[in-house]
């Protein structure tokens, strides 16, 4: 999206110079002042609060979170405060609630007046109060795009969280100067940045009392490009290499010193406090990142599966390239991994516990199930894939409305659902005897081995018809970040592989020159850079959450992640959910609430210990006639105690049949997905994977003929 260079947005870039020379000198002491007494909330004269009744929250206007916007409308911050911790607001200055909850028919200002003797017992049970409550910080950039600003939501207010929503600036975001030219005024990190801002303007407004909830418990989550930024934010928390871009854009609690170091601490009534733009907990669902190794990943997990039929020859040797370097990158990263930690076995000694180190081999002989790759970072792969596999299992009690049928395909009786076992759920789930109730809650089933795929199909501009379906091939701007998988061409914008080579090299070069801080924006995108590093602050928890047909990521990518962290000392998850697509829902009594409040009650002294509801057993049966449900019985081994084993080619196969993008990864394709800048129909978006440049000049003599 273009967006003129109005007068306002002329202002915004003069006040930005302007703070460059503040931020320059020391600390110049009014700069600091002006941004502390303009951000605090008592002395914004426009803020305003409505109360929601059905959810008993107050809900606050849209305000700046910082003091030299570029663009205002997305650089913008409102909350959500459950009722219970307001008396209501004060709107004449003198301390007292002159407006309560129930007197409150429409937006009024004033400032919340705050009971910090109340309590909020959440749905789980946990309890939290005014100055206890986590913060809930919602990251949108879907796609790595821009987020308008928008009002909080009431969804937490019930659990006791406070709720914050935030706009950031993204990659489609740009300005057209007087003479005709386009300047780009959301690259990366901007997006992370507009998110670390709101944070911090919020920590310093619960510091004000002008906020309940508390500073040292605020939890990042979003979707998709959101849980990108949502992990990120987690990875980078309080890294001094995003403060220059705080600082120009005027955020409280981050500034420089005259020496070049930087201070991040507030001053309230004479004393200094510190100020975090980081989490203490994390869920991301469908995390795409980090993009740095988003080819490579992708590339391994679909070369895995000799059976999978590449669109075009050009892309399967790509492929077959970006694993071999894949399998270089892993071992280069001298990886290992605490089998206690991780819950299974990883070496194959029968035991779990020790030390092991995590790698790649390749040996056709000894792996031609999985074009010749094995080893224990696999291992770890199918491990995490089939323990996912077993968790939905052994979950289906949860399920509600599904019709189970018996081997002979009747529908079983009221009786014969209720006697039923956990293994009897897991083995007719297994055998595809069922139908899931219209919500799918026991999901459909997906595919088995060798499931018929349509990767191909007749396109019509930048759209294809796969199985019936018309499908994007590209993401544009104009129709949202997506990549379907029937990309037949291996470039539209191309005439020629060298020209293709030429527009990467380029754009690679003018990347890793860096930017204005000579930063190289896509290492400074890659959370595996700051997890476990000096001068990062890691939460105390994380949970990335990715569905097993996961079409936008490769699942090594939140692998990575989560070995990471777990050698960081983090209480790290990482789901793959069975059947779960891009942005998974929440299923078989699981929450996003009720991770929260257990992570609490593990991590915070006196707080409740939660435990997840027992399911309550189905009694009577569903009302299809037929079973719908998969056999994948070919691919899934159930023994007799309900543990399942499934084999990495299988695991591999339903991952090729069922993920439906551009293969073997983003910067491969025309236009780019999730990436720094969009492209359009004339002009990819701008190239950033140096592993597939280097896979392009090493083996160009192939690719050439190929292309």
């Amino acid at each position: 999206m273009k967006k003129a260079l109005s007068l306002l947005l002329v202002l915004a870039l003069a006040l930005t110079l302007a703070s460059f020379a503040f931020a320059d000198g020391a600390e110049d002491v009014s700069d600091r002042e002006y941004i502390e007494e303009t951000l605090n909330l008592a002395n914004n004269e426009t803020v305003t609060w409505s109360y929601n009744a059905s959810a008993d929250g107050w809900v606050m206007s849209i305000v700046p979170a910082v003091v030299y916007p570029i663009l205002p409308d997305q650089q913008g911050v409102s909350v959500c405060v459950p009722g219970a911790y307001v008396t209501g607001i004060d709107t004449d200055g003198d301390g007292a609630a002159d407006v309560t909850a129930d007197t409150c028919a429409e937006a009024v200002n004033g400032t919340l007046v705050i009971d910090y003797d109340a309590s909020v017992t959440s749905t789980n049970g946990q309890v939290y109060t005014a100055a206890t409550a986590p913060v809930i910080l919602n990251t949108g950039a879907a796609g790595y795009g821009s987020s308008s600003n928008k009002t909080a939501s009431t969804t937490y207010a019930k659990e006791g969280y406070i709720n914050v929503a935030c706009g950031n600036r993204g990659k489609q975001d740009s300005v057209t100067n007087e003479d005709g030219s386009v300047t780009c005024v959301g690259d990366a990190p901007s997006c992370l940045v507009d998110q670390k801002d709101a944070a911090r303007f919020v920590k310093y407004n619960i510091l004000l009392g002008n906020l309940p909830g508390s500073v040292d418990y605020f939890v990042s989550t979003g979707g998709s490009g959101g849980a990108a930024h949502a992990a990120m934010f987690a990875a980078t928390s309080n890294n001094p290499d995003f403060y220059d871009y705080e600082i120009e854009a005027g955020a409280v609690g981050v500034y420089r010193l005259e020496d070049g170091s930087y201070s991040t601490t507030v001053t309230i009534d004479g004393v200094d406090y510190d100020i975090s733009d980081g989490a203490w907990g994390c869920i991301a669902y469908s995390a795409i990142t980090s993009l740095y190794e988003g080819d490579i990943t992708m590339a391994m997990e679909y070369y895995l599966d000799p059976t999978y039929s590449f669109n075009t020859d050009f892309q399967k040797q790509l492929a077959a390239y970006l694993s071999e370097t894949y399998m270089e990158y892993i071992n280069g990263q001298s990886l290992t991994v605490d089998e206690a930690l991780a819950g299974y076995d990883i070496d194959g000694d029968g035991e779990i516990g020790g030390v092991v180190a995590l790698t790649i081999d390749y040996d056709p002989d000894l792996y031609p199930e999985t074009n010749g790759y094995g080893g224990t970072y696999l291992n770890m792969y199918l491990a995490e894939f089939t323990e996912n596999v077993q968790w939905y299992l052994d979950n289906l009690g949860y399920a509600t409305g599904c019709t189970w049928f018996n081997a002979d395909g009747t529908a079983m009786t009221d009786d014969e659902v209720a006697a039923m076992t956990a293994y009897d759920r897991a083995l007719a789930f297994v055998e595809g005897r069922y139908a899931a109730a219209s919500s799918g809650n026991a999901g459909p089933g997906g595919a088995g081995p060798n499931a018929a795929r349509t990767a191909s199909g007749e396109a019509s501009g930048n759209t294809t018809v796969v199985n019936g379906v018309t499908e994007m091939i590209v993401g544009t701007p104009e129709e949202g970040s997506t990549q379907a998988a029937g990309a037949g061409t291996n470039s539209n914008n191309y005439a020629s592989f060298e020209e293709m080579v030429e527009a990467y090299e380029a754009d690679i070069d003018e990347i890793y020159a860096g930017d204005a801080y000579g930063k190289n924006i896509v290492e400074l995108y890659n959370p595996l850079n700051y997890i476990g590093a000096e001068g990062t602050e890691d939460p105390v928890w994380t949970r990335v959450v990715m569905g097993e047909k996961e079409g936008d990521m490769g699942m090594m990518a939140s692998l990575n992640l989560y070995i990471a962290w777990l050698n960081a000392g983090t209480d790290a998850v990482v789901e793959w959910q069975y059947n779960g697509g891009h942005v998974p829902s929440e299923v078989l009594g699981n929450s996003f609430a009720l991770w929260v409040d257990t992570m609490y009650g593990e991590h915070v002294e006196g707080a409740v210990s939660v435990e997840k509801a027992a399911a309550e057993p189905q009694t009577e049966n569903g009302t299809a006639e037929s079973a719908t449900g998969t056999d994948i019985s070919g691919w899934v081994k159930l023994d007799e105690n309900g543990r399942v084993s499934i084999a990495l080619e299988d695991a591999a196969n339903y991952r090729t049949s069922n993920a439906a993008k551009a293969i073997p990864g983003f910067d491969v394709m025309d236009y780019g997905q999730e990436d720094y800048v969009f492209g359009s129909a004339e002009r990819d978006a701008r190239h950033w994977d140096a592993f597939v440049l280097e896979a392009f000049r090493e083996h160009a003599d192939v690719l050439a003929d190929l292309f």
